[in-house]
């Protein structure tokens, strides 16, 4: 319904289908084709090589979680291969259903896949966190980059977490990569009204990205105790943490983050699989302080209305600007 209403009004609605099933990826799409003739997005993530680690980080990571001493630890368990989702296999229903765009998230696709949706008539953009990532995505012949700030709320896009992260602003990527890159930048990170998109087109983007501005929206399936978090928890600052998943993320700072600051975690997504059944068991209790959060730097500008309502708003203050 998300998806469908920002079709609807003006822009572009984006699935994230990290780890969704081909079963579930074809539904979904085809669900939102019949809700909207406007253009659908369908985001993955790019998952690299992942072993299990020996058995005494994976203890250890059991530990960090019991101490949180908490009822929803206590059905975890060691996850098994295999640890990720085969993105060929994912891939299948896009080619029989064909959004618009397809995108993807921590590097290139496999080779061959963009010249397969180019074929299609798929347009493909891949996310940045860097120049040196942007000019590798320019080359590898995608339509457009996703230039991710550091002030996003989710995973980092970063290629490469072995190199050094620039956490640089969403602002500051854009201007270093219109001055080097020719195909088209889309930013993403911080951004929450039309200001915000004003300024980003103003340092040579050509669109903006927004997750965390349509988590309050009427048609998001935010569960009510995340709302709440948003809407009322505003002091809040927000954290980037591999507790999750294991790889860097950014939400709302609750009691999970800080307790798990230093413990150990399992490799990307081997410690998401793991938190898992804790994350549905916090939902379930309503308690938002074991949840994942996920929210950019700017989301206590976060807005509760109808997509169609948001949309109009973001048009008007664009024209503001203007």
């Amino acid at each position: 319904q998300l998806v469908a209403a920002v079709a609807n009004h003006g822009g572009i609605g984006s699935f994230g289908f990290a780890y969704s099933t081909p079963e579930k990826i074809y539904t979904d799409l085809i669900t939102a084709q019949s809700l909207t003739g406007g253009p659908i997005n369908a985001n993955f993530f790019v998952f690299g090589p992942v072993c299990m680690p020996n058995d005494q980080i994976q203890e250890d990571a059991m530990q960090g979680l019991r101490s949180l001493g908490v009822d929803g630890v206590q059905s975890l368990t060691i996850p098994v291969e295999p640890f990720h989702p085969n993105l060929m296999e994912q891939l299948e229903p896009v080619w029989r259903a064909r959004p618009a765009i397809l995108s993807f998230h921590f590097g290139l696709p496999p080779e061959g896949v963009v010249e397969k949706a180019h074929r299609l008539g798929i347009a493909v953009g891949i996310s940045a966190t860097s120049l040196a990532e942007g000019l590798t995505i320019e080359s590898a012949n995608a339509d457009f980059i996703v230039a991710q700030g550091i002030e996003a709320g989710g995973h980092r896009g970063q290629f490469d977490v072995q190199t050094k992260d620039e956490a640089l602003s969403t602002l500051e990527l854009i201007t270093q990569l219109a001055k080097h890159c020719r195909i088209p930048i889309v930013a993403a990170g911080g951004i929450m009204n039309g200001t915000h998109i004003q300024n980003a087109l103003a340092k040579g983007a050509q669109a903006a990205q927004m997750g965390t501005a349509f988590l309050c929206c009427d048609e998001s399936g935010t569960p009510p105790s995340y709302r709440h978090y948003l809407m009322q928890k505003k002091d809040r600052p927000t954290t980037l943490t591999k507790a999750f998943s294991g790889r860097l993320a950014r939400g709302i700072e609750n009691t999970f983050t800080h307790t798990m600051q230093d413990q150990v975690t399992l490799p990307f997504p081997i410690q998401n699989t793991l938190t898992g059944p804790l994350r549905q068991w916090a939902v379930a209790q309503h308690d938002a302080e074991y949840q994942s959060l996920w929210a950019g730097t700017a989301y206590a500008q976060v807005r509760s209305m109808s997509t169609k309502d948001l949309m109009q708003q973001l048009r008007d203050e664009i024209a503001v600007q203007q």
